[in-house]
């Protein structure tokens, strides 16, 4: 066995070793809880879900920590604007909410989602607020270091110098002074800033803003900034070194940055691999309410069951970006009907179906593929493969192979999650239905087609259509979807 991972930091494809053997340490970013979550957080979270469960399969005992930033700029103006003339009167908003009642309201809806979609908890899921005393004492670290100094003026902030830090840039692989920011500063820390691209450590309170969302300091009362928080925490839960480090890709910079560089500042060290995941767009061009070609996971459960978008979210290799088109969905509903079919056609004629099965080993295809960089694509059609001689068994009345075929189906469902959602739509019994019979009548069609009866072949093919189920024949036999529209 041998576990490949894309390192972020290194531009490359590692050997993973994890840091103490027989246990991996996870850290990867959570949501910003100022608003519904977006189908990006979703994806993010799937893609390190599939990450856990895979260590788990291989035997790892795997500490994963998702964080949730309940303090930050965009929670403060929004719950300050419930407040005022302005209230957007948008889905789920209230008015007159308190800045911590608003995060906590909107922290639930992540955990819905993330339920309903079949995310496994983490082993600990801190709260920035709940961790203020271990972002003083990293502060203080940097600046005893030579790394963070207070601004001059009577502001309260407290700075991380980006130019006492040689090493600033390499995560990104920029050098400083290409970086945005070289050449102007914002007024108003023109008079706190050693340099343009200095970040925030400590924010200091400012008049207008709410009085409990400040915390005294050595600096003044003020609240973190936001890279901070994400280091604290890390350390505390993971300690100073640990072996993995995700989040989104546009997570790379500059938060990213600024979490390695303030933390390998004060000693730490950190990260020993970093993982990205890619970005949702939509046919082919990025998603923007702008322009309104937004898809909320909200959006995505009232068109297909929880299994259907935990398919879709999760299908693409994790660092590919995945581009919604208005048939994905449509199209993930039939790979989890044709899986499904099966199952509940296994479970119909085999004895003690699934008796036995919570132990049972995935195919080599299928571990070859996740060991390589969680290559899901080629994992998904060794499950597939797995599906059609399963059901080929089946209609041989190959009772051992059907068996083993559905004890790995099942296992590398497991492991990708597809047997983890919440409770399923309403419609599902019906599509698992249809799944079996279909898939009934193709294996009818696949044995008249070998035998060059070619007009029970057609009716077969003919019948189906006309019930809007479209056959495409491929080199791995035949698949199926329903025709929509």
């Amino acid at each position: 066995m041998t576990l490949r991972f894309y390192d972020t930091a290194s531009a490359e494809v590692r050997d993973f070793v994890p840091l103490v053997p027989g246990n991996v340490s996870l850290y990867y970013c959570g949501a910003t809880v100022q608003g519904m979550p977006h189908v990006g957080h979703i994806r993010s979270a799937i893609a390190f879900d599939q990450l856990t469960r895979w260590l788990q399969y291989r035997g790892f005992r795997v500490t994963a920590v998702r964080n949730v930033t309940d303090i930050d700029d965009k929670i403060l103006a929004k719950s300050a604007a419930s407040f005022g003339p302005d209230f957007e009167d948008e889905p789920g908003a209230l008015r007159n909410e308190e800045w911590w009642a608003l995060a906590y309201r909107y922290e639930q809806e992540f955990l819905k989602a993330y339920d309903t979609l079949g995310v496994s908890r983490p082993t600990y899921e801190p709260r920035a607020t709940g961790h203020i005393p271990e972002m003083h004492a990293l502060i203080q670290q940097l600046i005893d270091r030579g790394h963070a100094y207070p601004a001059p003026d009577d502001s309260g902030d407290v700075y991380f110098d980006v130019r006492s830090w040689s090493k600033y840039g390499t995560l990104t692989n920029q050098r400083l002074d290409d970086m945005q920011g070289a050449q102007d500063v914002e007024p108003q820390f023109s008079n706190r800033k050693k340099d343009p691209r200095d970040f925030a450590l400590w924010k200091g309170y400012k008049d207008g803003e709410p009085t409990t969302a400040s915390w005294a300091s050595p600096w003044g009362p003020g609240r973190p900034g936001w890279h901070l928080e994400c280091s604290a925490m890390v350390t505390k839960y993971l300690g100073t070194e640990f072996d993995i480090h995700g989040g989104g890709l546009d997570l790379r910079f500059p938060h990213h940055e600024n979490e390695m560089a303030q933390s390998q500042a004060a000693g730490h060290g950190f990260a020993n691999f970093w993982m990205h995941n890619g970005m949702v767009t939509y046919a082919g061009e990025k998603m923007s309410k702008s322009i309104g070609n937004t898809v909320s996971p909200a959006e995505m459960l009232e068109l297909a069951p929880p299994r259907v978008v935990r398919y879709y979210l999760g299908q693409a290799q994790y660092r590919s970006v995945l581009d919604y088109q208005p048939t994905s969905l449509q199209e993930a509903a039939a790979a989890v009907e044709r899986i499904d079919g099966f199952l509940t056609r296994a479970s119909r004629i085999l004895p003690d179906a699934g008796s036995d099965s919570s132990g049972a080993s995935v195919p080599e295809a299928f571990a070859l593929a996740m060991d390589d960089d969680l290559n899901v694509p080629q994992a998904l059609a060794a499950l597939h493969e797995t599906v059609r001689a399963g059901n080929t068994a089946l209609t041989d009345g190959d009772l051992g192979a059907a068996g083993q075929a559905f004890a790995s189906v099942t296992a590398m469902a497991d492991v990708l999650g597809l047997n983890a959602t919440a409770t399923p739509a309403a419609d599902e019994p019906a599509n698992t239905a249809l799944g079996v019979l279909v898939e009934a009548q193709l294996e009818a069609r696949a044995h008249a087609r070998a035998a060059k009866n070619w007009a029970a072949s057609d009716a077969i093919r003919d019948t189906l259509a006309a019930a809007g189920v479209v056959v495409e024949d491929g080199q791995d036999g035949a698949s199926w979807s329903l025709k929509r529209g």
